[in-house]
């Protein structure tokens, strides 16, 4: 027997208004059959080249008035078939054409909701948006949506999230915000060029080709093996610089707020509570100008950079908006491993270093390019102590703290004696930080 509010909550589970994407999403994806023919294509392109000499005019233009309309069908008949819904608990995304798929994605579980526009997505003035969702490893996403309509949803599936009501949830709006930092373009840039990888990449590109040619004279393996390293040369510079172009962050009760991008624009946040492990990365060309990349880990999200280039004092009180309570320790406070650590690891050992504080678990590594990894004891997940037997001739041992991003992070060659202590207080330490941490919620 069912009570008068069972029938309300089912007579408005019943009467939810499911909405369709933006009108332009068909040509979005009328795009996948022609992608699947050139892909054919490129997979064989002797095989492909040999076939289309075959073929006359009259039949490649039958042929393109067969496939084209077919791609354009397929657009339309995949943007009819899908619908989104947000009830009182849940947003349902129903898709396929064939084969019929709904995602039942619960409001309290959604930790991040990121709008990103593709520049043809600017020109159209639509968004889409990305979300990220406790337990999942990919991404559910509604692409597109008119420009205001992303955010107008964003904001609401927010608002439902936080645990507002149902009714209120459209007048609450979008969380005000407090813009903390802007990263100049000119820094960007010559950040870039200061970076080791960059020059690497675009050494090997330009000098394996060549080598390449004078051995084997094949222009297939010289193309195939160039291809894929201009690619990496371009990732690591251009392609950076347009990705991470206008860096801004702000702080709002959702979270922290990050919008960038030159061609396309990204506006993403980072959940309150569930950054795992914070990095402050120093190249070698960078520490004269005292210039740090921040990075993080967080858990069931793809958000991996909060701060692409900024001077270390511009980057500490941003990490302690991220981590309330933390303060980064200073260099000479970390402790390095025994001088006997270099018969394990000749050289690289003074790159090694160590300290614990009451907030964080703190683990420095690298000479040439130092990253310091800082991870709250309420996010460790579980402590262990690993030695070989080569470190165990020399007294030394591992420790190694897993967080909840699926990442790990190790004091390496510490002494054996020192390890074992350090292993049973941050179990300790990790205990009590669960017990006193607050909890993960939105706009708390």
């Amino acid at each position: 027997m069912t009570t008068p509010g069972t029938h309300d909550q089912v007579r408005r589970e019943v009467t939810v208004t499911e909405r369709r994407l933006h009108p332009i999403t068909p040509f979005r994806r009328a795009w996948a059959p022609v992608a699947v023919l050139i892909g054919w294509a490129l997979h064989d392109p002797d095989a492909t080249h040999r076939q289309l000499t075959r073929l006359t005019t009259t039949t490649i233009l039958i042929a393109l008035a067969v496939v084209i309309p077919a791609a354009a069908l397929y657009g339309f008949l995949s943007w009819w078939f899908t619908h989104f819904a947000v009830t009182e608990t849940e947003l349902r995304i129903r898709t396929g054409l064939l084969f019929r798929r709904t995602a039942h994605i619960r409001l309290e579980r959604i930790q991040a909701i990121d709008v990103t526009r593709p520049l043809l997505a600017r020109v159209a003035g639509v968004a889409k948006l990305k979300l990220d969702v406790i337990g999942t490893d990919k991404k559910d996403e509604l692409a597109y949506l008119g420009e205001a309509d992303a955010r107008a949803l964003r904001a609401e599936l927010l608002a439902r999230a936080a645990g507002f009501a149902p009714e209120t949830a459209h007048e609450v709006g979008e969380a005000p915000e407090q813009r903390l930092l802007h990263v100049p373009a000119g820094v960007l840039a010559v950040s870039l060029l200061l970076t080791g990888a960059t020059w690497a990449t675009l050494a090997a590109a330009l000098v394996v080709p060549p080598v390449l040619w004078f051995f084997t004279h094949n222009l297939w393996t010289v193309v195939a093996t160039a291809v894929p390293l201009l690619g990496a040369a371009g990732a690591s510079s251009v392609g950076r610089f347009v990705a991470e172009y206008d860096w801004t962050v702000a702080e709002s009760p959702d979270g922290i707020r990050i919008d960038r991008g030159l061609l396309d624009r990204a506006h993403e946040t980072v959940p309150p509570g569930r950054v795992q492990t914070v990095r402050i990365v120093e190249p070698l060309l960078w520490r004269r100008r005292g210039w740090v990349r921040v990075e993080l880990d967080v858990a069931g999200s793809s958000n991996s950079v909060l701060l692409p280039v900024a001077p270390r004092e511009v980057a500490e009180p941003l990490i302690a908006r991220v981590l309330p309570g933390v303060t980064v320790p200073p260099a000479s406070s970390l402790s390095r491993p025994p001088r006997r650590a270099g018969r394990c690891m000749p050289l690289w050992w003074r790159g090694y270093g160590f300290t614990v504080t009451d907030e964080v678990f703190v683990a420095r590594h690298g000479l040439l390019r130092r990253s310091l990894a800082l991870v709250p004891h309420a996010k460790v997940q579980s402590v262990r102590q690993e030695q070989g037997p080569w470190m165990r001739r020399w007294r030394l041992a591992d420790v190694h703290v897993d967080t909840g991003a699926n990442k790990t992070v190790t004091a390496r060659l510490r002494d054996a004696e020192e390890a074992a202590r350090l292993l049973r207080a941050q179990a300790e330490r990790s205990r009590t930080g669960r017990r006193d941490a607050r909890p993960d919620r939105w706009m708390a």
